[in-house]
């Protein structure tokens, strides 16, 4: 790991010089290219550097006893070699998290559906609570939310909401979402106060780069149609809805959010991009040998992860065992202790595959 870490802190050093380099300022493409990979390297070298020195005290620490002290001058030692231990067992535990192999998509902006699914209109609702946990939630880490397309219901919910979360690592913390979302609770329309169980399905895909997916646009049809609201009635006596058909994977895309015709194209551009890059991820995970798989796990969209519980104030997630009695607070969108509490799942997954 140390040696790891050695070279890792000598390419931060050249990036350091590299970023300086007249040529390198001058040329956008390989200033973001290594501004970039000085960022990602920016957490692991604060962290060994600190390490470093807390190693350097500790030896210094140990050196000082061996020397003709007092009896309160030891004692002071000791105790500073004590906690000057726990500290580096600490960084060390850091290092390793950090060491760890990253998701390359860990850094980038998501594109989120949310669907009601079983439950008719009290599905719908529900994606209506999802929608608004996630925007609370990115509103929270300072990420900007960009509605793509939905389709709502005269009941305060969505059949179906598609919408783009704009921040660095959104992916990161977001991409465990995706699967389908139970909840139990009694429908406001409902006079004889039984609980009823709905779900949601929410598909979490990174935002896919044109050099990442190759799109010809000889393979798209392009339809366009008119704009309708709930229940289906016109809304538009224009044509500026747009349906994408990308004939040779069959995925259709339609959006009509936007009032002009080429805005509502460029966004359906971008839903279609990321659905191509993720169905090809999706394919690609599937031949991994189950043992390599995540333990959280963020492929399959059918499996049920979890379940908020009105009656009890309760959310469980299924795929950890995580139970928490704050319902309200993650339907607001406080999130972080179910998302912290996957990522270190993961993290653990993780460090058990490198050591078999």
């Amino acid at each position: 790991m140390l040696d790891r870490l050695e070279s890792l802190e000598a390419r931060y050093d050249k990036l350091n010089e590299l970023l300086s380099d007249p040529e390198v300022i001058n040329d956008s493409k390989k200033l973001r290219e290594y501004s970039k990979e000085q960022s990602d390297l920016q957490d692991v070298i604060t962290a060994y550097r600190e390490y470093k020195d807390v190693t350097a005290q500790l030896d210094d620490a140990k050196e000082m006893l061996e020397d003709d002290l007092d009896d309160e001058m030891r004692e002071m030692t000791k105790m500073e070699i004590t906690e000057l231990s726990e500290q580096k067992e600490e960084l060390e535990a850091k290092l390793k998290v950090l060491l760890l192999p990253k998701d390359p998509n860990d850094d980038k902006n998501v594109i989120m559906e949310v669907r009601g699914a079983a439950g008719g209109d009290e599905a719908a609702v529900f994606a209506g609570d999802l929608f608004r946990m996630y925007s609370r939630y990115a509103e929270s880490e300072g990420w900007k939310i960009d509605i793509m397309d939905s389709n709502s219901t005269g009941v305060g919910g969505y059949k179906e909401i598609v919408f783009m979360i704009n921040g660095n690592g959104a992916y990161s913390k977001l991409k465990f979402e995706n699967g389908a979302h139970r909840v139990q609770r009694v429908p406001e329309t409902e006079s004889g106060g039984r609980i009823h169980t709905s779900t949601a399905t929410v598909v979490v895909m990174p935002e896919a780069e044109e050099v990442e997916v190759d799109i010809h646009e000889k393979d798209i049809r392009v339809d366009t149609f008119a704009s309708s609201g709930p229940g289906g009635q016109s809304v538009n006596t224009t044509m500026s809805a747009v349906r994408l058909t990308h004939m040779p994977t069959g995925t259709v895309v339609s959006i009509q959010d936007e009032k002009s015709q080429i805005k509502n194209k460029e966004k359906a551009m971008k839903v279609l991009r990321a659905r191509i890059y993720d169905k090809f991820q999706q394919e690609a995970q599937a031949e991994y040998d189950q043992t390599r798989k995540s333990a959280v796990g963020t492929g399959d969209r059918s499996e049920r992860i979890r379940t908020y519980n009105f009656p009890q104030n309760r959310v469980t997630d299924h795929r950890i065992g995580l139970t928490i009695q704050k319902l309200d607070q993650i339907l607001e969108g406080k999130l972080a202790e179910v998302i912290d509490a996957l990522i270190i799942e993961e993290q653990a997954h993780k460090m058990e595959q490198i050591g078999e």
